[in-house]
This record gives structure tokens, C-alpha cells and sequence, in this order.
């Protein structure tokens, strides 16, 4: 079973392929973009000691040329220093302007891997081959690269559309059940921006595909990649509507930043707390139902996922700091993507920083 969702952006648009059993056809469908100089492929120890075999081998059998480069594990990876690293491996490497980056691995590796392969040369080509389920479902496709800094998270980055990218589910099978929770709450997230069906059926069917229902897994997959391409091919560079992707970001990379972007939280999970605090803080200024803000909590809850912030991160004053350098902060001001309901989301940038202050406060004494 192999499901397409096309990313329209044009001559610049690509596939998302979507299926079981599609690392060890990778290399037939990476083939035909690549040019003769071949590919470097950028993992982390974890999936390298996991499916860089079958990965290497698909490329192999396909004729590809290519190098590999293996980095640490972990969002201690993002930053500077290791982005220091990739690049200097990468020329090192003889890296030309048709050499392709494949960034085998999750979040964290695309964010690397396609933010130097913006960089080097002034942009080469890369492909995604996510191995994740919250990179398959959000940070593979897109087009946003970055890296974090000491003053937040994915402060440094670039937008650099990959050519391709290929979700094998049956990757994920070899996933931590807490990591598999994690990426669920980005797959929540599009059913609470504007597909409210979508949500419904996650509630009925969410253990089931978090146990590794193959065919629900790529059902939620599928309705993830053709909700997010939609609202990319409106808004590529986020000038109005992608902001809508941000729904529990804004909360969520607070308290990530306070937690040091460590195992302490991982970003699903912070997205999760984050999402639930949009809609209470919804409901606290009179936008949204209280009964839509408890089913989010309650689908949320059920599932496994984190609803408040650990101890660690309950300095409502720490956390609005860290909001308050947001890389969507406009003209002083900190976005928020708010809810009139499960499925109606929308941007607010003229919230008033005290209630957002008031939600952070009741969690804390929580």
C-alpha cells in the first residue's frame, strides 16, 4: 500500500510517499532526481544502528552514489556547533551543487540535514526520509530548516523545500511508545485547526493506530500530509495562514526553552501541554466552548500524552519570557493560535500577555 499526497508549490511541488515497506524501494524512487554525483546521506547513531543497512542497500541496488555521515542523537544535536560539524563533513566530502542531502532520521536530523543543505554551496537538493511519526506527519514536510539557539528554539533557519519525501510507517515500529505519543500530538493538531471529522475519528481510533495499526497509521498519515500541503501551497513562508501550524507552538517551545531542550519534555509532548493551554486560554477569554477545550484535554489525557507542564517548567514568569522571544513575536506583540472550537483555529496577535500569564499561573498551581 503506497499513498501520494503532492506538495503543489509548482515546478518547486513534490511527493510525499506514504506506505509499508518503502525504505527498500527508496533508492527507485530517489533515483530519478538525483544527478551524477550521487547523495550524502545524514543520520544519527540511533536509526543508523537501526535501518541504515536497508537504506543503503536500496541506494545501492539503485545505482546511487553516496556517502554517509552519522551524527549524535538528540535535540542536543540542533545547534551551531554540530550544524559546524555536517558542514564541514559535507565539503570535506567534495560536495557539489548537484549532490543531494538525504535526511535519514527524525526531526531533528531533517531540521539539521536540510538547514545545511540550504547553506552549503548556497542550496543543494535534499530529500526527506523521515523516520519518525512526528517528522512523517509535520517537520519532514514544508519546507522549514533550522536550528535552536541559547535564545530558543529553531531561532536560525531557513525555508528550503526537499525534492522528495518517503514515510515507510513500518519505521516506526521500532519507535519508543513515548516517541510514538509525541508525533500523535502533532497528527492531533490537524483535526483541531480545521478538520474536526478528522478529530472525531481520532477519538475513536487513536489507541489503536498508537498500538501500530498499519492501515490507520497511514489513514492519519495521509490526512496530516494532504492538511498540511494545503496550507503550505497557500502560504509557503508564513505570512498568513501556516501560522495556523503554530497551534500549541507558542506555549510549547516555552516550555521546551525552559526545560533545556532536553528528555525532560519532548516537543510533541510540549506541543501537547501547549495545545491544551490555546484552548483553555480560549475558553478564558470567552472564544471557545469549555466542552471542546475539556475533549482535547480528555483525548489527550487518554492516549498517554502530558496535559500540564512537568515541575520543572512552572515559572509562569520564565515561560512568558521565553514567549516573549518567539521568533512570531510582531511589533512586541506574541502570536497566538487560538480556537473558537475543535476545528476553527485561527491567528490572534493582539491577545492580551496578562491572560496568557493567568492560563500559565493555573497550570503551575496545578
Amino acid at each position: 500500500m503506497n499513498e501520494i499526497v503532492r506538495v503543489p508549490l509548482g515546478a518547486r511541488g513534490y511527493d510525499i510517499h506514504i506506505g509499508s515497506g518503502l525504505i527498500d524501494r527508496a533508492g527507485t524512487l530517489i533515483a530519478p532526481l538525483l544527478g551524477a554525483s550521487g547523495a550524502v546521506v545524514v543520520t544519527d547513531e540511533s536509526v543508523a544502528s537501526l535501518h541504515l543497512d536497508r537504506l543503503s542497500a536500496s541506494l545501492d541496488q539503485a545505482g546511487i552514489a553516496h556517502r554517509t555521515i552519522v551524527l549524535p542523537p538528540g535535540e542536543a544535536s540542533k545547534g551551531l556547533e554540530t550544524l559546524g560539524r555536517l558542514l564541514d563533513d559535507l565539503l570535506g566530502a567534495g560536495l557539489e551543487r548537484s549532490t543531494a542531502v538525504i535526511a535519514f532520521g527524525g526531526g531533528v536530523i531533517g531540521d539539521l540535514a536540510g538547514f545545511a543543505a540550504a547553506v552549503a554551496l548556497r542550496g543543494i537538493p535534499f530529500i526527506q526520509v523521515p523516520t519518525t511519526l512526528l517528522a512523517q506527519v509535520d517537520s519532514a514536510l514544508g519546507g522549514k530548516t533550522g536550528i535552536n539557539s541559547r535564545h530558543g528554539k529553531n531561532l536560525i533557519g531557513a525555508f528550503h523545500q526537499p525534492r522528495l519525501v518517503v514515510s515507510d510507517v513500518d519505521l516506526l515500529d521500532s519507535l519508543p511508545v513515548r516517541q510514538r505519543r509525541a508525533g500523535y500530538a502533532e497528527v492531533v493538531k490537524y483535526g483541531l485547526i480545521d478538520r474536526p471529522d478528522f478529530f472525531t475519528w481520532l477519538e475513536q481510533e487513536g489507541a489503536a493506530l498508537l498500538a501500530g495499526d498499519s492501515e490507520r497509521l497511514i489513514r492519519a498519515i495521509r490526512t496530516s500530509c494532504e492538511a498540511k500541503a494545503a496550507i503550505v501551497a497557500a502560504d509557503e513562508r508564513e505570512a498568513g495562514a501556516r501560522a495556523l501550524l503554530n497551534l500549541g507552538h507558542t506555549f510549547g517551545h516555552a516550555l521546551e526553552a525552559e526545560t533545556g531542550f532536553g528528555d525532560t519534555l519532548l516537543h510533541g509532548e510540549a506541543v501537547a501541554i501547549g495545545m491544551v493551554m490555546a484552548f483553555d486560554l480560549s475558553v478564558r477569554l470567552g472564544l471557545c466552548p469549555a466542552a471542546d477545550a475539556d475533549r482535547v484535554r480528555r483525548h489527550l489525557a487518554a492516549v498517554g500524552l502530558p496535559v500540564a507542564p512537568p515541575r520543572e517548567c512552572r515559572r509562569p514568569d520564565a515561560l512568558m519570557a521565553h514567549m516573549a522571544r518567539d521568533k512570531k513575536v510582531a511589533d512586541g506583540r506574541i502570536t497566538f493560535v487560538l480556537a473558537r472550537g475543535i476545528g476553527k483555529a485561527f491567528v490572534a496577535r493582539d491577545i492580551d500577555a496578562a491572560a496568557a500569564a493567568a492560563i500559565l499561573a493555573e497550570a503551575a498551581a496545578a
